[in-house]
């Protein structure tokens, strides 16, 4: 599988959170679109299949990320 480069796997979680933040969920059509292509896209940068598993996995590739941290993990 290819793997994305740290910078964008970055720009995406980053993105994502600001998005998710802004409420763009229940915002505009445009924005509830932008919304779901980053999460679509973080999902076929990190080879899984939902936001949440995306995200934790898109941060473990992150530069300084600890290898064995399961922190991020839901419980």
């Amino acid at each position: 599988m290819l793997m994305a480069h740290p910078a964008v796997l970055c720009d995406l979680i980053e993105e994502y959170e600001t998005l998710r933040l802004l409420h763009a969920e229940s915002g505009t059509e445009q924005a509830r679109q932008r919304m779901d292509d980053v999460a679509y896209t973080l999902c076929v940068s990190t080879g899984t299949r939902d936001i949440q598993t995306a995200l934790v996995a898109g941060r473990h590739r992150l530069p300084g990320a600890r290898a064995t941290d399961d922190s991020l993990l839901p419980v």
